[in-house]
């Protein structure tokens, strides 16, 4: 049964919730099975899938106790015992994105994979965060001292300077090199949002335009005052002739400091925004 109003507009409060402040750590976990939710538009028994995944966390902490803290623990257990893979036969289904839904499969894109991994390395007490690297989402563990870069999509087997060359070069061309930015960190609001933006696109590609809007909705509440998200939402109300949502985000995104600082683009919006305007008289 779909998600009456009441309940969408609750999951997307606790979202808000999870995601407030700077978002530099947010309960990755908690927040992808509410996007889980809400890209369904329906309750899922969450119990089961929590369950699993404290098992999980369980048998990686009974490994480390055994074998001693290494990266591959991860990949020892995450895909190995528990079979977790990049699903790279069927790379664009939704399902890949939708968090709930990769546990069940056990295989999904590089990003909802990454938040396991994230969430599980963080649940044995290493540091842990994603990598702003192009194209296919990492993650980087810390484990006394010592960071690595692992590949959950890739069995989350760990990556050095070449081997992330060699994907970079399958992203962006044979020229491209590492370059520091790379190796930055990203906060946590920006995975979730990663997450999501996967499945806004594929939405978008095939015009599902209502769809793309309510996805929208779930990044907005991620991240509520990003300004390329308000601007996107006011053209996509526009075009489902939800003027008033349209002209909300409009002047929420004439608010932003992006807007502040990019006259041409301000001034679209302002000339959307007036038209829109006109359009309720």
């Amino acid at each position: 049964m779909p998600l009456d109003s009441a309940e969408t507009n609750a999951h997307l409060a606790r979202l808000r919730e999870l995601c407030d402040g700077e978002g530099e750590r947010v309960d990755l976990f908690e927040a992808a099975l509410i996007l889980s939710i809400l890209q369904r538009d329906e309750a899922i028994d969450l119990a089961p899938l929590r369950q699993h995944v404290m098992a999980i966390t369980r048998d990686l902490a009974d490994l480390v106790r055994r074998r001693g803290a290494q990266p591959d623990r991860l990949a020892d257990v995450i895909a190995s015992a528990y079979g977790y893979r990049g699903d790279s036969e069927t790379y664009d289904d939704l399902q890949n994105a939708d968090f709930a839904k990769v546990i069940e499969r056990r295989k999904g894109l590089p990003v909802a994979l990454s938040i396991l991994y994230l969430h599980v390395a963080r649940a044995q007490g290493w540091e842990s965060e994603g990598l702003a690297f192009p194209g296919h989402f990492l993650i980087r563990i810390e484990i006394d001292g010592a960071r690595h870069v692992l590949d959950p999509f890739n069995n989350g087997l760990a990556c050095d300077a070449a081997e992330m060359r060699g994907l970079l070069q399958r992203v962006l061309g044979p020229q491209a090199d590492l370059s520091p930015e790379h190796f930055d960190g990203v906060p946590d609001r920006d995975v979730l949002l990663r997450l999501e933006n996967n499945v806004r696109l594929r939405l978008a590609k095939r015009e599902d335009w209502a769809g793309a809007s309510r996805s929208l909705d779930r990044m907005l509440a991620i991240a509520p005052d990003r300004a390329e998200l308000l601007f996107e939402a006011g053209q996509i109300n526009a075009r489902l002739d939800k003027r008033r949502a349209a002209i909300a985000a409009f002047e929420r995104f004439l608010a932003t400091a992006t807007a502040r600082a990019d006259g041409e683009l301000r001034q679209r919006a302002s000339a959307l925004l007036q038209e829109l305007r006109r359009g309720l008289n």
